[in-house]
């Protein structure tokens, strides 16, 4: 497992192959973005923190303290493809917007579409669809994919009040309040008063 620190965008690229993982790693860092590489879609959902009822587990591990804005894989992985990561990450209420694009050697359109009515890496919320071997004008498309994704993901974070935001409200009112009291008093203190002059059918401003 890789790190590379320092970047805007965090990506987590997924590949059996060492010389595919090396070659996207270099596109990925050329590209300024931070990368995390492992071998399998269970090291990806380990470090993800993810179980396989796709709940997202707490953990003080710091890899799982690293926000990961997108998940890079391959299509064609023992045990687990890139696929069936998809439909995980998916699934997952922690991990839902987050964009995910699917690599492959192969262009099989089946992979891609819905082929004979079974969905496929696009119906299941893939981002892109990128054929090996990846290019750096590939890899420069996902910047704006996971800005996407982070924005999604902001939209859905309820913000937290705290008893500071409480206090500030507050406090803001009453200086309302007590600023409308001034200004009724100024009004009373300005508004004309009227007198009758003894009958004499006027009236004096006092």
């Amino acid at each position: 497992m890789a790190f590379v620190t320092e970047a805007q965008f965090h990506v987590l690229a997924v590949d059996d192959s060492l010389i595919d993982r090396k070659l996207i790693e270099r596109l990925l860092i050329t590209s300024s973005f931070q990368v995390t590489t492992v071998e399998s879609g269970s090291k990806a959902l380990e470090f993800l923190g993810l179980h396989e009822d796709n709940q997202k587990t707490p953990s003080a591990s710091l890899q799982h303290e690293i926000e990961v804005n997108l998940v890079i894989t391959d299509y064609c992985m023992p045990e687990m493809t890139g696929y069936d990561l998809l439909k995980k990450i998916k699934k997952s209420s922690a991990f839902k917007d987050m964009p995910v694009v699917i690599m492959s050697s192969e262009n099989v359109p089946s992979r891609i579409n819905r082929c004979n009515g079974d969905p496929r890496c696009m119906e299941e919320g893939a981002e892109e669809f990128l054929l090996k071997p990846v290019k750096l004008s590939d890899v420069n498309r996902l910047r704006p994919r996971m800005l996407e994704g982070r924005s999604k993901e902001k939209q859905r974070q309820p913000r937290n009040i705290d008893d500071n935001d409480v206090g500030a409200s507050c406090s803001k009112r009453k200086a309302g309040e007590e600023e409308e009291e001034e200004v009724g008093l100024l009004h009373e203190r300005i508004r004309p008063r009227f007198s009758n002059n003894n009958g004499g059918g006027g009236f004096t401003v006092l």
